[in-house]
């Protein structure tokens, strides 16, 4: 015997609105539009609209890719049954794993994909939901190869999609080791190790943080973000009092790439802890040693007057 499962008319109406032809966009907007807000008074009513609205959800977000030229209408369809369908599992929760599958699916599984935002879902899913949620986007994007530094960055839909997700759970959860990982999926420029160096500072990850700064000064040799990377590491440990290492960090940063700018960054942080005059000599020195002197000769003659 072949059991009936009753069709709720609902999605029946927006998939009628999103495939039907010879009518204009305004009059199928329009049809959308209330069928949403009929799935706002079924939400309204009680526990059972839970699964209408994931299915409107999905209608609507696959109705995105096939009228492109109507995007930013549907997409506000969608949020707002996405608000709604968090409301209806809020009612009427569904499993924890069912929930984070299908929050997952519905962000992966379309080509224009929308973006969900966790907070609403916080209840439904719970301790064991988002624990099934995180280790599965984890496992995802984990799998995604790490843009190296120069190169060109291939973000697909599926790298896309998966960013999305991992920033909004980065987001929602606070994570710092999240937000790291993130970040450190695109090396592709010194600005991004920059950023994975601001974010462990700020979590008070210091020693985590100049690791960062290393790992970036190495990938870029002394060019582009170098400056902003140096100047992260020297006031950090300045800040802790740590006046040795910053004299450090300046001196490598100056051998790197020497200037009259790098040359005066260096003067000043070693006049923090004395014995610049010594200091001065000896880079001077290796300057002078590691490049072939008609490179160095203009150089080094303007260093040595304008520390006068």
């Amino acid at each position: 015997m072949r059991l009936y499962v009753p069709v709720h008319p609902l999605p029946v109406r927006v998939n009628s609105w999103l495939v039907r032809s010879g009518v204009s966009w305004a009059e199928r907007r329009d049809g959308l539009t209330a069928a949403v807000a009929d799935l706002a008074t079924l939400v309204a009513a009680g526990p059972g609209a839970r699964r209408v609205a994931e299915q409107v959800v999905e209608l609507l977000v696959a109705g995105v890719a096939e009228h492109r030229e109507h995007r930013a209408a549907l997409q506000a369809l969608v949020d707002r049954a996405l608000d709604l369908h968090a409301v209806a599992c809020a009612a009427d929760p569904p499993g924890p794993a069912a929930l984070a599958d299908w929050l997952l699916h519905v962000q992966t599984g379309y080509p224009e994909p929308p973006e969900v935002r966790l907070a609403p879902y916080a209840s439904a899913l719970g301790v064991a939901g988002l624990a099934r949620y995180r280790a599965e986007a984890v496992e995802r994007f984990t799998g995604l190869p790490v843009i190296g530094f120069g190169e060109t960055g291939r973000y697909d839909r599926r790298r896309w999609a998966l960013l999305r997700v991992m920033e909004e759970l980065a987001e929602h959860t606070g994570d710092v080791d999240l937000h790291v990982l993130v970040l450190t999926r695109d090396l592709s420029s010194g600005w991004h190790y920059l950023q994975v160096a601001t974010v462990l500072r700020d979590a008070g990850r210091v020693e985590e943080a100049l690791e960062w700064v290393g790992r970036g000064l190495r990938a870029t040799g002394g060019r582009g973000a170098a400056d902003r990377l140096v100047d992260l590491a020297v006031d950090e440990c300045l800040r802790l009092g740590w006046s040795e290492r910053a004299v450090a960090w300046r001196r490598e940063a100056f051998l790197a790439a020497p200037s009259v700018a790098s040359f005066e960054r260096l003067r000043a942080v070693a006049a923090v802890v004395g014995g610049w005059p010594r200091l001065r000599e000896e880079v001077l020195a290796e300057v002078a040693r590691a490049r072939p002197p008609e490179a160095v000769r203009d150089l080094l003659a303007t260093l040595t007057a304008h520390d006068r």
